[in-house]
């Protein structure tokens, strides 16, 4: 009997104990439903249903008070690294900050945020960012005493590339925010103002920040980029753009023309469209474009990926943004050697103010390196594009990157690559000794096997071939005459004017009033964002040499610009810029 009452007992607590658990959970159940969802967490997406394909992105954050999000005037200050990319990027997220109430100063001590918009694709550029923060760190606990605490953001590929390092060594960054996480910034900096670190470096399939105005800083508005796509799908084995940027998208053709209409208007002369690969441009934002077509490559060219189809192609944007404004120069940057196809080529032929100017990285000259780099063409591939594009646009300008000492080079490899800088007579060169990259195929698959002292004896070399036939290139244009668009003042002499022509050469010649027509006896200051005729009279690797004849116009340089008879010039071609 003693048995079975201690049993009952025993039956009874249980009991106890299972209802007091019940109560906990219930409890616990009623708390958390009460509490944030999910949904509160998945940025500009409503509970009930996802966001349309063509509507404005949220940026409403339920668990931060729109208060919290404001700037109230604090000033922030932004160093920009690496390619022009960054440069479009800065003024997408200043754009984005400045609708929040901050303001922008050109002078660091005024900080309260200073954002550094950073560059991975080389191992040197990330070292001069850990440079800079050991300053700004330094410089921000001498203010902790007196001011405002001074926030410090890394924006942009090295915030992707280096998230956990860059948040943990030595505390040096309040904020990271990916190239993708612009939008986010006001609430990153929210939390970090409570003393928290803050971070997004989230990939994205669809941002191109197509409704963001970038805010321009040209210098006195000649000149603006325009960002058209984002991301690459090429995966060379060395370069961690893929990594860092994501997959390829691109910019509705509708936001890119508003914004190079919206730049013509304010008196801009000259507007370069940007890309990680700029002329795999393809806008598949309208189903009416989006058709079965095929993308076409330059002959003898292929890619890692399957064949595109549909969408609007590089071809049909650039003949839209020629046509807004006559007068605007067009360029663009940085494009892949595999998307030449003719209509492209022709179109640039055909369109005065399309720059005759085409950058073709080679990257090396030996076949078996582009293989080992995931190129996706031969040495003769690239030559017989080179052929094709010199046969239709005969006054072509070519620029071209090039590495030196990349996994297995060989010495015969090296002397390929410097056989096809004489070969093809390039203006401006962009030369690099390898660096490997964490998380590319290159670093999984290759060996960095190049000592050094060999990378860069070779890329020295390549430098000085590059040099000497950029001055034999650049004599060919002695004699002739230019057509300008003027920058600013040198930067050796206020007494000189310095532009660029067509090809992307620089030129230099003196401040001297012009005048306004050739044929006119009046004269009138040249000013920044003219465009001037100007006569060449020497060249060196770098610039060339001239005297301002008149002011001119795109539309008559077809009348004035000319390039001097054979029997008056030597060989031809223009400048490096290793």
């Amino acid at each position: 009997l003693q048995s079975f009452a201690r049993y009952c007992s025993k039956l009874a607590s249980a009991v106890d104990t299972v209802r007091e658990k019940k109560k906990t959970v219930d409890k616990f159940k009623s708390r958390l439903s009460s509490g944030p969802s999910f949904q509160d967490f998945v940025k500009g997406l409503p509970a009930n249903r996802s966001r349309a394909a063509d509507e404005e992105p949220s940026e409403k954050h339920d668990y931060l008070s729109e208060g919290l999000l404001m700037g109230n005037s604090r000033k922030v200050y932004f160093e920009t690294y690496g390619c022009q990319m960054n440069v479009n990027d800065t003024e997408i997220a200043w754009s984005i900050l400045q609708k929040k109430g901050y303001q922008r100063t050109a002078h660091l001590s005024e900080a309260d945020v200073v954002l550094l918009v950073t560059c991975s694709v080389r191992e040197k550029a990330e070292q001069t960012i850990w440079n800079r923060l050991q300053q700004l760190t330094a410089m921000k606990r001498k203010r902790l005493k007196t001011h405002t605490p001074m926030k410090i953001g890394i924006l942009g590929c090295m915030a992707e590339r280096l998230k956990m390092e860059l948040l943990e060594r030595e505390k040096l960054v309040d904020v990271l925010a990916g190239p993708d996480a612009y939008r986010d910034l006001p609430r990153l900096l929210a939390v970090s103002d409570g003393g928290q670190q803050a971070c997004n470096v989230l990939l994205s399939l669809e941002e191109t920040y197509a409704d963001v105005m970038p805010v321009h800083h040209a210098p006195r508005g000649h000149s603006a980029f325009v960002s058209i796509m984002r991301g690459c799908d090429n995966m060379c084995s060395y370069c961690i753009v893929p990594f860092t940027r994501g997959r390829e998208r691109s910019r509705p053709v509708r936001s890119i023309l508003e914004e190079v209409r919206m730049l013509s208007d304010q008196g801009v002369k000259e507007v370069t469209l940007l890309g990680q690969n700029v002329n795999s441009y393809r806008d598949t934002s309208d189903e009416q474009f989006c058709g079965s077509d095929a993308t076409k490559l330059s002959r003898g060219f292929k890619t890692v990926y399957q064949t595109k189809r549909g969408g609007l192609r590089f071809s049909d944007l650039l003949d839209q943004v020629s046509r807004i404004d006559p007068n605007v120069r067009i360029r663009f940057t940085s494009p892949h050697p595999k998307d030449f196809p003719d209509e492209v080529l022709h179109l640039i032929a055909e369109r005065g103010n399309i720059c005759k100017q085409i950058h073709l990285p080679a990257q090396s000259g030996s076949s078996r390196v582009l293989k080992a780099m995931r190129r996706g063409y031969t040495r003769e591939a690239y030559l017989d594009l080179v052929r094709n594009i010199k046969q239709i646009i005969p006054d072509v300008s070519l620029s071209s990157d090039f590495i030196s000492g990349f996994c297995g080079e060989t010495e015969d490899d090296h002397q390929q690559t410097l056989s096809l800088i004489r070969e093809v007579g390039y203006n401006v060169g962009f030369l690099f000794a390898y660096s490997m990259r964490k998380k590319t195929h290159a670093f999984h698959r290759l060996q960095d096997d190049v000592p050094v002292e060999v990378k860069q004896r070779r890329l020295e070399e390549c430098i000085t071939v590059f040099r000497g036939e950029a001055e034999r290139v650049n004599a060919a244009l002695i004699g002739s005459t230019q057509l300008v668009l003027v920058e600013g003042e040198s930067k050796r002499s206020a007494e000189d004017l310095c532009g660029r022509t067509d090809g992307n050469m620089k030129v230099i010649f003196p401040k001297e009033d012009v005048h306004v027509q050739p044929t006119a006896f009046s004269t009138v200051p040249i000013s920044v964002g003219d465009y001037v005729l100007v006569k060449i009279l020497s060249a060196n690797s770098q610039s060339l040499r001239g005297r301002a004849l008149s002011l001119s116009s795109l539309r008559a340089r077809e009348v004035h610009c000319r390039t001097p008879p054979e029997d008056q010039r030597d060989e031809h071609v223009a400048h490096t810029q290793p």
